[in-house]
């Protein structure tokens, strides 16, 4: 379940033999795809390859790095690869042998993300790091590599000086039944501009290679994401990845800086980090049996959409305190914003029918919204770019229109491109170039229709409502009119996966842990279902997806897996996709992931909180009793609107507004809708504008709207 031979990225590759007439080898790199290597080496197997068989790069025999290891499979560790195209040729006796193209990308990146994010601050924080000084502009210095160990006393990692060995180091049996010292190599370096981090269980007195790993690492990896949406220019720190209940069960546990949405919210940059860091992974430590990711919030968010957009990377997800996406979340954000500015003036509401027409369980989420990420809408707040206040390198309408706009889809320019010059603002013309086109939406949206017809708010809130509630400038600002979406970038939105629609999340294990969370905090319960109700409107079934909820409180430290829930989740998810593995009958692999579904992979609850941790659990599937009674869930102000519970449109259909659809309205009333909302209001009845199913593995090198990589290269006979 390797990520080049995951049945959800591309097929394995043909042999370059297939027939087994001329003897010839199959040259098979296991590190990564071969157009996609990075740093300068990858990890190969010659199959068929046997003492004798030579081998050579861009003409240097290179046969002294190959042998048969104690696995049995002819693999050596491939190095100095020159950038750009290298040929890799094999041959075990005769005039034929394989050949295979590699080609070698900076450490530095790019790969597949298009141009680089420009200004870039490399602040590698040697003071936590370690790391020396940046030595280019690409924010590369050497890897530095210190120790950890867990005492007797299970107290906590302590740091471990191999020159000087503690007298209390723990020792801890993996999952494969090794008892090994507990100490932690962790690795720390640079790549693609973000600071990463490798920690494994490492005797530090034995040696540790890709083709002789140590017996301590079970070859499965935890890769966790960080929370948080901001677009950054500057290298920040990764998430923990000391964390016990992986290593202790033998899992390697990485992740990088770049893997934190409140530090880079560019999921395609995400990807790239996430597959050049298992490529490293590969190359340092050997292969990987599978890949677990994990993450809260905008953890969640990377994992989902990562799983769609570039499938294979991960290979089983944890989504914790869960949305699905960036952008269909960023409609929720933009509506919360805009309600909490029209409710500040508007008279005669009741908190009551504020929620009915948020659709949520009270004002507090979006209240919430409002107070952490509605500002992130604004390019010219500094803080957003992680730059400090009054830096004079970010955007100003008035004086430095040409400046870093700091805001997501300009951060994302890659993807999206830039406005056509007819919509130009005077400050895209001051600037001399567009800014970058946008999804975001909100014409014809009815706000508070549900709510209407319930009989919660009257005609003329109603009316007063959508005539005043406006929407959003290219600046962030709020105004009269509607925001409407470049329907370029919605297209694109679809077309990258930037909406997480769900059509490849059925080829991975889910496990979405979900804290409750309904007041006085944004992660809502709803986003949960809000996907499993994606997966049933686009695969038709959400077997592959389980629910986990429990109780404890708002805020983001209270909806935290449990450290016994998350170990749960952990081995849940590990004995699923080690059956997968298992799992040899010729299946597409969503099948295999319905099929091979371990007892426990069932919707659970837990209605308490005991001192030592989770209380009883429930299992509900569907949350049809127990579960669904103590933990009901709401929804958002679209779903009011009359959007479908998948919450898949960035941009409605329109049709022209009828009294039918709105009971009670008067004749004026309904004009002053018609004259507020001009191009018509929502059909939800019809697929999204733009709608379409995402194309996996693009890569924006070469321009905006991005271009699928095709088929991963594979050997072939070649004269030698």
């Amino acid at each position: 379940m390797s990520f080049l031979n995951s049945s959800a990225s591309a097929a394995p590759a043909a042999a370059a033999d297939p027939a087994g007439l001329f003897g010839t080898p199959d040259i098979r790199v296991l590190s990564n795809r071969a157009d996609l290597i990075s740093g300068g080496d990858a990890l190969v197997e010659i199959a068929g390859g046997r003492a004798g068989t030579r081998v050579w790069l861009n003409g240097s025999d290179i046969s002294a790095a190959f042998a048969t290891r104690a696995d049995g499979h002819f693999t050596g560790l491939v190095t100095g690869l020159r950038l750009g195209p290298n040929q890799l040729v094999a041959r075990n006796h005769g005039l034929f042998g394989s050949r295979i193209t590699i080609t070698n990308h900076p450490n530095g990146g790019p790969i597949f993300t298009g141009p680089q994010v420009q200004p870039w601050d490399c602040l590698l924080k040697p003071e936590v790091t370690g790391l020396g000084a940046p030595q280019d502009t690409q924010c590369n210095t050497p890897a530095v590599f210190r120790f950890a160990y867990m005492p007797t006393a299970r107290t906590g990692f302590r740091p471990y000086d191999p020159a000087a060995p503690p007298a209390d180091v723990a020792t801890t049996t993996t999952d494969q039944g090794v008892t090994v010292p507990y100490i932690v190599r962790l690795e720390t370096g640079v790549q693609d501009r973000g600071i990463y981090q490798v920690a494994v269980l490492f005797d530090p007195s034995r040696p540790f290679t890709a083709t002789a790993p140590q017996a301590g690492w079970n070859h499965k990896v935890v890769y966790p994401f960080g929370g948080g949406s901001a677009p950054h220019h500057t290298t920040d720190l990764p998430v923990n990845v000391l964390d016990d209940t992986s290593l202790s069960r033998g899992f390697l546990v990485s992740s990088s800086g770049l893997n934190v949405q409140g530090s880079n919210n560019n999921d395609v940059l995400t990807a790239e980090s996430v597959m050049m860091l298992k490529e490293h992974v590969t190359e340092t430590y050997g292969v990987i049996r599978y890949t677990i990711g994990a993450g809260c919030s905008g953890g969640s968010i990377q994992q989902q959409e990562l799983a769609e957009q570039y499938p294979g990377l991960l290979d089983g997800i944890q989504p914790n305190c869960s949305f699905p996406d960036v952008w269909t979340t960023g409609a929720e954000v933009g509506d919360c914003g805009l309600l909490v500015t029209y409710f500040a003036t508007a008279t005669g509401w009741t908190d009551a029918q504020k929620a009915a027409v948020a659709g949520t369980k009270d004002t507090s989420a979006c209240l919430a919204w409002n107070a952490s990420f509605v500002p992130s809408g604004l390019p010219d707040r500094a803080q957003n770019c992680g730059f400090a206040a009054g830096d004079p390198r970010v955007y100003n309408p008035a004086t430095n229109p040409a400046g870093v706009r700091c805001v997501i889809n300009d951060y994302q320019i890659a993807i999206w491109g830039q406005r056509p010059q007819r919509i130009w603002t005077p400050q895209e013309q001051a600037a001399g170039h567009g800014f970058a086109r946008s999804p975001g939406d909100n014409d014809g949206v009815l706000y508070g229709l549900g709510a209407l017809k319930a009989g919660i708010i009257t005609p003329a809130q109603f009316t007063d409502l959508n005539a005043k509630i406006g929407g959003n400038t290219i600046d962030g600002r709020v105004v009269p009119t509607r925001k409407i979406a470049d329907l370029g970038a919605v297209s694109t939105a679809y077309r990258a996966g930037q909406v997480t629609v769900g059509a490849r999340l059925d080829q991975v294990p889910i496990i979405d842990l979900r804290g409750t969370s309904n007041f006085n905090d944004i992660h809502t319960d709803y986003h949960s279902w809000e996907l499993r109700a994606r997966l049933d409107q686009i695969n038709g079934t959400h077997a592959n997806q389980v629910i986990w909820t429990w109780r404890t409180g708002p805020g983001i430290a209270t909806i935290l897996a449990p450290r016994d829930i998350a170990a749960q989740a952990l081995t849940t998810m590990d004995q699923w996709l080690a059956n997968i593995e298992a799992d040899h009958r010729p299946l597409p692999r969503e099948v295999k992931v319905r099929l091979d579904k371990p007892g426990s992979a069932v919707d659970a609850c837990w209605t308490q909180n005991t001192a030592a941790g989770a209380g009883p659990r429930t299992d509900d599937p569907g949350y049809a009793g127990a579960c669904g009674a103590a933990f009901p869930k709401f929804g958002d102000a679209r779903n009011v609107a009359g959007e479908r519970a998948a919450g898949l449109a960035l941009k409605c259909q329109t049709t022209r507004l009828r009294a039918s659809m709105v009971p009670g309205l008067s004749a004026d009333q309904l004009a002053t809708l018609r004259a507020a909302l001009p191009n018509g209001v929502c059909d939800w009845s019809r697929a999204p504008a733009g709608f379409a199913i995402s194309q996996p593995w693009l890569t924006f090198a070469g321009g905006p709207g991005g271009r699928p990589l095709g088929a991963p290269p594979r050997s072939h006979l070649t004269i030698v």
